[in-house]
Order: structure tokens, then sequence, then C-alpha cells
């Protein structure tokens, strides 16, 4: 799904967006209604010219050209204003480093990120998603958004550091997300530095979590240069820092370290929110995935030999991911002049382009706005002619934490749903809110457990819709071949 697209011979359209102030450009469309901003854009053009307060860039609205960007991670690499703003807290770690930097620390990480690496750690993160919901109480209101942040941190914080981040530690990094998170955002759609130099309390906030996770990282870094060697990412690093291989600096430790825990805690943590969300809006979507997660595990945390058997709750969270993407607008910058959509864009010029966008579009997802698991259970058909799902992008920058985002996700959701529904108080459900990621970000929901349900714990399993044995075997296979069971999502 996120393999090569082929080239094709088209018309492209390029087009101006509407509706552009002096100063702030599209600002406050794509502040106050960025969604709804995104899907007039088509209509546009196939690359669109908006502004980013004083600043020219260009939305590209068509998957074969986003494909074609993300391919040429020479031309198009890392940057913009939100890369910007995310080197002052990453560095040039995996996420935000240049592209002459890119192969060698995928190489160097990469290891962790293996199949048998993620699967090694599956019990782990069942054990994490057990105890998340184990002290919840029938009829309670769950502050959703707040205990999924709580449950990604926790498991990205062991895979990295083990235990070298304690709870209090953990607890505050997942704070100070909250607060980047937020600021992130309008410094993206509106990148004037002025503004934001101001002594706001938001901008103190935004500042103060900025300086501070870098500092919880050093100094579990610093303890466990005390200790013992330890299986986890900062063991491996530690260990290439002394073998006299490729050199790893201290800085390099801790831009690796923030980079995987912030981006590795955030997104899962709004997919698997606005899942339970979505669930609880569909009850038939709903009844479908309790019946799988029953006949599957029967009432036992699922393993990793469970994960290519729980087809349907994993193309819940695939739709989810398509629906209500985390990661659902990117900046790139030219680092050269180029031709795209027979455009000539100068050298530094910000590309964007939006997998909600894509994922919304009707030539690619019939039906955008529903959300309909079922339609990957026929799957890699489902992907759209161009290849339009990309929820993890695509190209040699596709997000080394697939795999591993993929399994703790599938994991956590069958282990919630074998114990609880999650319902939505009564009034009208909030839209996910965009920020630097979309989802809910303040989800209030009403735990019923499973047991206490007429009929009891486990409703009789319902047989699939036809072709889901075809996508349970294609989903073991791509196991087995190292893929991240998303059909290259």
């Amino acid at each position: 799904m996120n393999g090569c697209v082929p080239e094709s011979e088209h018309a492209w359209t390029v087009g101006t967006a509407p509706g552009i102030f002096p100063s702030i450009g599209h600002g406050i469309a794509l502040f106050r209604r960025p969604l709804e901003f995104l899907k007039t854009l088509p209509a546009q053009g196939d690359l669109v010219e908006i502004r980013l307060g004083p600043r020219r860039a260009w939305m590209v609205c068509h998957p074969e050209l986003v494909h074609r960007m993300l391919r040429d991670t020479r031309t198009f690499d890392k940057g913009g204003p939100q890369y910007e703003r995310l080197r002052a807290l990453m560095g040039d770690g995996i996420v935000t480093c240049p592209h002459a930097e890119h192969r060698r620390q995928r190489r160097l990480l990469q290891p962790t990120f293996r199949p048998a690496g993620v699967a090694a750690h599956t019990d782990v993160m069942a054990q994490e998603a057990e105890s998340l919901c184990r002290d919840w109480r029938g009829g309670q209101q769950v502050d959703v958004s707040a205990a999924t942040l709580s449950l990604t941190t926790r498991m990205i914080s062991r895979l990295l550091l083990s235990d070298s981040l304690g709870p209090a530690a953990t607890d505050e990094v997942r704070h100070c997300l909250a607060a980047i998170v937020r600021g992130l955002f309008v410094r993206t759609v509106v990148p004037v530095d002025a503004l934001f130099r101001l002594p706001t309390p938001a901008n103190r906030r935004y500042r103060r979590a900025v300086e501070r996770v870098p500092e919880l990282i050093d100094a579990a870094v610093t303890e466990r240069r005390r200790s013992a060697p330890r299986d986890d990412l900062l063991g491996l690093l530690l260990a290439s820092a002394e073998d006299g291989g490729a050199p790893v600096t201290d800085r390099e430790v801790r831009d690796q370290l923030v980079s995987l825990l912030l981006t590795g805690s955030e997104s899962p943590s709004m997919c698997l929110a606005s899942a339970f969300s979505l669930l609880a809006q569909h009850p038939e979507v709903e009844r479908r995935l309790h019946a799988e997660v029953d006949s599957v595990l029967a009432g036992r945390l699922p393993d990793a030999d469970d994960l290519p058997r729980l087809v349907y709750t994993r193309s819940v969270l695939t739709e989810t991911l398509r629906h209500s993407p985390p990661g659902w607008l990117f900046t790139r910058v030219t680092t050269m002049e180029t031709e795209l959509a027979g455009r000539r864009l100068p050298r530094g010029t910000t590309v964007l382009y939006s997998p909600y966008l894509l994922h919304h579009d009707p030539a690619s997802f019939p039906e955008p706005d529903r959300f309909l698991p079922e339609r990957w259970l026929d799957g890699e058909a489902a992907a759209g002619p161009h290849g339009a799902l990309i929820p993890f992008a695509a190209g040699n920058r596709k997000c080394i934490g697939d795999l591993f985002s993929m399994a703790e996700m599938t994991v956590a959701l069958a282990t919630v749903a074998g114990r609880w529904r999650l319902h939505h108080p009564a009034g009208r459900v909030a839209p996910p809110r965009p920020g630097a990621t979309l989802g809910p970000r303040s989800l209030t929901m009403i735990c019923t457990s499973r047991a206490d349900a007429p009929g009891g714990a486990a409703p009789q399993a319902v047989a699939l819709a036809p072709g889901a044995a075809t996508a349970a075997s294609g989903v073991e296979k791509s196991r087995r071949d190292g893929d991240n069971g998303v059909h290259h999502a």
C-alpha cells in the first residue's frame, strides 16, 4: 500500500486556495476549521498554493504526486515550519534528521523494530493494556484520552528504556507532550516567530515542555550508565557507542530517545482513543469486534501468535487510521530546484501533504466519511488506485515503528474490548480536534463490564464477511515476511 506507485501520464492541474489574509495567510482557516479547509483544496487543483503566515507553500492533493514526492527524499527533505519546530525538541533524530543522515540512523535503530523484536514485547503490551483497565468499575466515567496516552507512553518507554524512566518521570513526559502538541500546530500554520516570543502562559508552557523532556531523558541515560546493560534500544545505542562502529554521540542518544518516545506515544494513543469513540458510535462494528475477540482469545490476554488471527480487530484499526489519521498534516522542503505537477518549485519551497485529505478522497475511498472496517477485509484492493492510504508515510522514510505501533494497538484494543464496553455520555459527540496530531483530546466515556451485559461476557461469535479468511492468510504471510500487517500502511 505504501510501495512504489506507477507514474502515469496525467494532465495535472495547479491552483491557488482562496481567502489569503495579509501576514497570516491561510492560518485562520487552518487553525479554526482545518479539516474543512483541506477538503476544499482538491477542487482548486492537484497542486494548490497556500500561505503559511507570509510564507508561500504548496499542498499536494493527489496521491500519485504525494508518492512521487515521498519517494524522492533527496529532493523533498524533512523541513518546513513543522520540522523546524520539531528540531528544537528532537534535534537530528530519526524523525527530523536530513536525508544524508537518515540511512545510517535507520540501520542503527532497525534491530529494535524488526518483527522478532516486536513479537518479544507482545506479552508486555498485553500486561500494560490489562493494567490500564484493571481498576475500572461499571458505570465509571473514564478519561479515555489520558488513559490511552498513559498506556502508549509506558509501552514505548519500556521498549526504549526498560524501567529507567520511572513512573513519575513517565507521567511528567505525558504532561509535557500534551503542552507540546497544543503549541506545535499553531506554530506550523502561523510560523510568525514574534508571536511565540511573547511571554504568554501558553508560550511559557510550550518552552518549558520542550526544555523539560530532554532533561528527563538525560537523567535516565545518566542513571543507565551506572547500571548493568539491558536489552532495549538505549542498551543498543550505548553498545554502538562503545563498539568502535559508527560513532554515536551522547547528543544523538538523547535525540533518538526523545524522537521515538514522543512520536511513539502520541500517535498510537490518538488512534486508540479515536477507535473507542468510533466503536461506540457504530454498535454493529463493536459487536463484530467483540465476537472476534471472544472467539480468538476466549477471555485470556493476547500473545504474538494471536495477532494474525485478529483480522477484524486490525481492520477496525486500519479504518480508524484512514478515517481519523493521527498524523494528518506534514511538511517537506525542496533541497534543489525541481518540478512537481508541471510547476517549477525553487530550492527551499515548503510542500505539504495531508493523509487526512487523501484518506477522504471519494475517488480512492467510496463513502469516505463512513466508518467501514469491512472495506479492509478484501486486502490490498481497498487501498485505492494510487496507494492513497498512508498513515505511516511511504518511501524510505516510512515510520520505523509502524510494526510496533500496529501490534501495540491491536493488543490494547483486543484486551480492553474483551472486558469492557465504552459508550459516550448523553449529548453530542465532539469531532476529533486537529492539533499537531488528530484525535479526541478530552474524550470521556462510560465503561460497562461485558460480564454484566445481558448474555454474559462473551457474546456468541459470528462469521466474518466473505474474504476474511483470505485476509487472515495475507496478514499471516505478511507477518512472516516482516511486514506490518496493515498492507504496507
